[in-house]
């Protein structure tokens, strides 16, 4: 899109502005609108005619193409600007009062009036104040050709406003004529004047005389702005017809006489206060010309001190100006040095022309700061001038007043026993330097009256008043009293005795109740409840810090006051309230106070008190020294990691110790402690420990326990060894058959023994095995095929010990011996084996024998040496028969038995060697086989043959 731009000027103003393109009739018409607009601006600050060509054209820019119908119609517009200024132009509209000159805080009225054409009527007329349209409630129709409003002069902008009137009735001709049918004025807004008010003016002295200028002052009231300001006319008038006139903008001015100050002259003043809106004058000054004279100060002041006044100084001065200008009064004041409470002399003492005066009633060996000033004498006239310099002088000394006596008791050396230290400060009154103490002591019971007493002498090197010196120590037992006196003394006299009584210990009078210590403003305070008792004459409130003691005294009537000293900010007091009974103290109510407190300036060191258990560990620390608590410790904080979880214990502040429980064993822990008081906390360093991996007696015990243990084993091994012995030595050590301890032997209960033939291939009679080297069997060729019948039968006879069953035994392993000879059961049943061979021709013993005559041959062999396994199981005989046959080599049987082509004499030979056997009766053979009365013998029992003895071992 395409845009123009214009700029319109005249008569020093200027209009810019823009447009799109497609500039149309209605744009140029637009256009003239604004320059209509900018010449009645011009018009309604020059003039109320309008004359053509007071707007001109300074530049139309084209920027873009335009049509040809919008470019003809700024070109006449061109034209219509250029016409000579003589051609005159009428305005429709026309505002009354012209550039009005408004108060703030009025209503201001305007009227619009229509003239030189009938187009539009007062019906079509508004009003803008600004650029705000005015409400019709303020309008006021005067006529068809006359419209007025009415609108309050607000502060809301103090710098010029514009009214307008303008028409809103549209139609062509108004249109193209807008600027005709507007008007406006400028209002221009300020304050009245008000009256000055405190109207003073003032002449100096310069040198010797008062000077020829005079300054004068008042105070503005109202208002004012920047377009009507006020200005202010200073009226001196005189006796005489020369009058003084000076203006001014500010609130001040000078006036200067022409050649001196009209001294005793009669003075007339006024100020004059006027602007646009008007003008007011303040009250008049009628006075004699000294009602405006201000002197120098008194010069040349001094003071002087004189020895037979030690409670006075003199003072001298010299008089400012003559008599002839002014007669003066004077005004005195003065102050210990460094004070600044002045102490004022009365104006009726130096109303008159003094030039010197005696200061009274002052202290002793004190200095003090003087200052005088003077003014007219003349009541109600003149300025004090200004103080004169300091004048310095210190009094004379004088008798010094009592001394300021005070003690302090602590525990003694032994029981019983007080020390008792005396103290002093100087007198409120020295009066002077004090020299020295005078201290005398008496003890109650003593009857020697004062005056023989001895006085002891302490000199005093400090010269500062309020010093405490330490006077003398004593040590005072619980149950004696004293009485103290002490006096000072300076370079003119002593003075009066101080005197302190100690009572005993337990004859100490009442406290003050209910004491209570608080900071405040700086300061602390103390409040208590009076003891009842009508001897109390006053108050000592001590505060100790330390070793450092101070006190103060205080009237009986008070009991609330502020310690006067100069206390220390973060420092622990022991505040103390002590009554005094006519010279007696009673017993102190104490309270501990800090003025002011802070955050510690250390933590307790954290640290460990013994060893550390499994599951807890017990932390002590110290209190912190006084000097870095800095305010009451309220508590501790104790913290403690393991590096994962922060735990903390908080206790009250009078603990000193804390234990951790619920720990972990085998575990490092970092701790510290955190000090607290009302206004902050320190914080000490780490403290690490590690937890026992065993709680403390654990190990012992499981030590303990697995001791126990395993006594307990190795004694229950060792009464098992004990016991069980026999079983442990067949175990470890197991008893090999000896059979040259064996006996054998024949025996045939119903036939006579007899040696038979042997036959070949048959079983020898008796064969007797040499366990060591024998493996050898004899047996019929006929009868190895009923071999393991005979074997299956040995293994059902489990207790049989391979014979098949003893007749002479009631228990399995049984000696035929056990029941006839009563051995031991032990040796019989544990070590007794019975080695036996029964070798029948013809069935059992005990059977129906067959008609022809049969022959059993029994042999029987009894050993103390345990079975050999193959007897215990012979099972296996024949498996291991051949195994031991190949690891032994066979020797003949010949040599130990009776086997094929054996000598019966060797045999004979051979059990003669060995012990003899005993053989049961046949009637003891067994149990079944006794006969009872009445019963019949059974028959009885053959042992069946062993089929190949034994095998070696």
């Amino acid at each position: 899109m395409l845009r123009h731009k214009f700029l319109l000027t005249g008569s020093g103003r200027s209009y810019h502005g823009t447009t799109d393109s497609d500039v149309t009739e209605n744009t140029v018409k637009l256009l003239f609108s604004r320059w209509l607009d900018l010449r009645t601006i011009y018009i309604c600050n020059q003039c109320s005619r309008v004359r053509t060509g007071t707007i001109v054209v300074a530049r139309l820019l084209t920027i873009a193409m335009v049509s040809a119908r919008a470019l003809q119609l700024l070109a006449l517009a061109c034209i219509a600007s250029a016409l000579p200024a003589g051609a005159e132009i009428n305005n429709y509209l026309v505002i009354a009062p012209q550039s009005p000159l408004l108060e703030i805080g009025t209503n201001f009225t305007a009227t619009c009036m229509i003239i030189n054409t009938a187009e539009v009527t007062a019906d079509d007329l508004y009003w803008n104040l600004s650029q705000t349209t005015v409400p019709k409630e303020q309008y006021t129709k005067i006529n068809e050709s006359a419209l007025s409003v009415t609108i309050p002069i607000t502060i809301t902008s103090e710098n010029p406003q514009w009214l307008y009137c303008f028409c809103k009735k549209k139609s062509p001709y108004l249109a193209l004529n807008e600027g005709k049918f507007i008007h406006g004025i400028s209002l221009t807004k300020g304050y009245r004047p008000r009256k000055p008010e405190n109207l003073s003016c003032q002449a100096v002295q310069e040198k010797t005389y008062i000077s020829k200028t005079m300054t004068c002052w008042w105070d503005p009231v109202g208002l004012q702005t920047a377009e009507v300001p006020t200005t202010y006319t200073l009226h001196v008038a005189m006796n005489s017809p020369q009058a003084y006139n000076v203006s001014t903008n500010n609130n001040s001015t000078q006036v200067d006489f022409a050649e001196t100050f009209p001294n005793h002259m009669l003075l007339e003043i006024w100020v004059e206060a006027h602007n646009k809106l008007g003008k007011i004058q303040s009250e008049h000054l009628k006075e004699d010309a000294g009602w405006f004279v201000k002197t120098n100060p008194p010069s040349d002041v001094k003071v002087i001190s004189e020895n037979n006044f030690p409670k006075s100084l003199l003072m001298n001065w010299t008089h400012p100006i003559a008599y002839v200008y002014v007669m003066l009064t004077y005004k005195i004041r003065f102050c210990p040095n460094g004070s600044e409470n002045w102490t004022y002399v009365p104006l009726v003492d130096t109303d008159k022309d003094i030039q010197s005066f005696r200061l009274q009633n002052l202290r002793p060996d004190t200095v003090y700061v003087t200052q005088v000033c003077c003014k007219n004498g003349r009541e109600g006239h003149g300025y004090w001038s200004n103080w004169s310099n300091n004048a310095t002088q210190r009094t004379p000394e004088d008798r010094p007043g009592k001394p300021d006596l005070w003690r302090t008791i602590a525990e003694g050396d032994r029981i019983n026993e007080r020390q008792v230290k005396f103290i002093s400060k100087d007198p409120v009154f020295a009066n002077g330097r004090i020299r020295r103490f005078n201290i005398m002591i008496q003890h109650q019971k003593d009857k020697v009256k004062n005056g023989s007493l001895e006085w002891g002498s302490f000199s005093v090197n400090k010269s500062d008043s309020g010093s405490i010196t330490d006077l003398k120590q004593i040590h005072l037992a619980d149950k004696k009293s004293v009485k103290v006196y002490v006096n000072a003394v300076n370079s003119v006299g002593i003075s009066d005795n101080a005197t302190l009584v100690i009572l005993e210990k337990a004859h100490e009078l009442a406290p003050v109740g209910e004491l209570k210590v608080w900071p405040h403003a700086g300061q602390l305070w103390l409040k208590w409840k009076p003891p009842n008792s009508t001897a109390l004459s006053e108050y000592v409130v001590e505060w100790v810090n330390g070793e450092q003691t101070d006190w103060q005294r205080e009237n009986k009537h008070k009991n609330i006051t502020a310690i006067k000293g100069n206390l220390e900010k973060f420092v622990c007091y022991n505040v103390s309230v002590y009554p005094i009974y006519s010279g007696r103290i009673g017993k102190p109510a104490i309270r501990a106070a800090f003025l002011e407190q802070g955050a510690p300036l250390e933590a307790p060191a954290v640290r460990l008190s013994g060893k550390p258990g499994r599951n807890e560990a017990e932390l002590v620390w110290n209190e912190i020294r006084q000097s870095n608590r800095r305010g009451f410790i309220t508590n501790y904080t104790i913290f403690y990691t393991s590096g994962t979880v922060i735990h903390q214990i908080t206790v009250p502040a009078d603990t000193i110790s804390c234990t951790l429980k619920s720990l972990t064993g085998n575990t490092k822990y970092d701790t510290w402690i955190r000090a607290s008081t009302i206004t902050g906390s320190a914080t000490s360093f780490n403290h690490s420990f590690t937890t026992l991996k065993y709680a403390p007696g654990e190990m012992e015990g499981i030590v303990v326990g697995v001791s126990l243990g395993f006594l307990f084993v190795v004694i229950v091994t060792m009464l098992l060894c004990v016991y069980k012995k026999d079983a442990i030595k067949e175990n470890f050590w197991p008893q090999i058959p000896n059979p040259g301890e064996s006996t054998i032997g024949n025996w045939s209960p119903d036939y006579p023994l007899k040696a038979e033939t042997p036959k070949e291939n048959c079983l020898c009679g008796v064969s007797v095995l040499d366990v060591d080297v024998c493996d050898g069997k004899c047996v019929f060729e006929e009868d190895k095929a009923s071999l393991p019948l005979k074997k299956d039968k040995y293994l059902s006879e489990e207790h049989s010990s391979g014979i098949g069953g003893s007749s002479c035994m009631s228990s399995p392993r049984q000696s035929v011996s056990d029941s006839d000879e009563g051995g031991d059961m032990a040796d019989t049943t544990a070590s007794t084996v019975q080695y036996s061979s029964v070798v029948a021709s013809n069935g059992y013993k005990g059977q129906t024998p067959n008609p022809q005559p049969q022959q059993a041959i029994f042999s029987r062999s009894e050993s103390t040496q345990p079975l050999l396994d193959s007897e215990e199981n012979p099972d296996t005989l024949l498996q291991e028969g051949s195994r031991q046959s190949q690891r032994f080599p066979r020797r003949p049987c010949s040599k130990h038995g009776i086997g094929d082509g054996a000598n019966p004499a060797d045999f004979t030979e051979q059990q003669e060697a060995l012990e003899p056997l005993d053989f049961c009766p046949l009637e003891e053979d067994c149990e079944q086989a006794t006969p009872t009365d009445g019963q019949s013998a059974a028959p009885a029992s053959s042992y069946m043959p062993q089929l190949g003895g034994y095998r070696p071992q």
